[in-house]
């Protein structure tokens, strides 16, 4: 009889605090808060230990731990890779990092053209990553500033969707008709499950001692507006 293969899900990259676990890749438990406000901190390792709870699974029973890579926001993802890392030391099992906006570009369904998975980044930036229909990287993430012509290029050929935070920026300036804007959607768990699964499969692991989030750009601190 095959081992079951058990995998913690960890994505933390927006304010969307969400724990997935799978079982050969299928998801069996979800937890997440899609509020407005960061939680991950407070709620992280409880939401992990209800998965598991809800899943019937033990921490012994794990196989590997997942993590959201990046891009996105520089504490929820330091907060995520934190906690992969520890339960990896503690449970002795590899660690899997799964791309953030591949995941985010998973959440389309029956796409007729490429998508464009984007979130929202400082000022009038977003970070953005192009995928065929099959959710396959066909251009790697960028940070960019979104114009009136950006895309022009793709929309000229199909329906092109655009899905994640990023998307209210974009709305305000792309408007061809093949546009497809996908509203309310952020980087979830639940669209890790096949993705680390399958790096599994490939024993495709991170180091755990030297991993670190994909940031994109490096952390810049906001000055106090206080005067001394």
């Amino acid at each position: 009889m095959n081992k079951l293969i058990y995998i913690i899900n960890i994505e933390t990259s927006t304010t969307n605090c969400s724990v997935s676990i799978s079982e050969n890749g299928f998801l069996i438990g979800l937890k997440e808060d899609n509020s407005l406000q960061y939680s991950h901190a407070e709620r992280l390792h409880v939401y992990i230990d209800e998965v598991l709870k809800s899943a019937n699974v033990s921490k012994s029973q794990l196989t590997a731990i997942g993590i959201s890579k990046g891009p996105g926001s520089y504490t929820g993802l330091r907060i995520g890779v934190s906690t992969a890392k520890g339960l990896c030391y503690a449970l002795k099992i590899p660690l899997i990092s799964a791309p953030t906006l591949q995941s985010l570009a998973l959440q389309v369904s029956n796409p007729q053209g490429p998508i464009v998975a984007m979130l929202d980044a400082r000022r009038s930036e977003v970070y953005s990553a192009i995928f065929d229909d099959s959710c396959n990287e066909i251009r790697q993430t960028l940070a960019e500033i979104i114009t009136l012509n950006s895309y022009d290029e793709l929309l000229k050929l199909s329906p092109v969707y655009f899905i994640g935070s990023g998307v209210t920026k974009s709305q305000e300036l792309i408007s061809h008709p093949n546009t497809r804007f996908i509203k309310n959607k952020l980087p979830s768990a639940s669209q890790m499950c096949n993705l680390t699964h399958s790096k599994f499969i490939a024993n495709d692991f991170e180091d755990v001692a030297y991993f670190e989030p994909y940031y994109l750009k490096d952390f810049i601190a906001i000055p106090s507006k206080k005067q001394f």
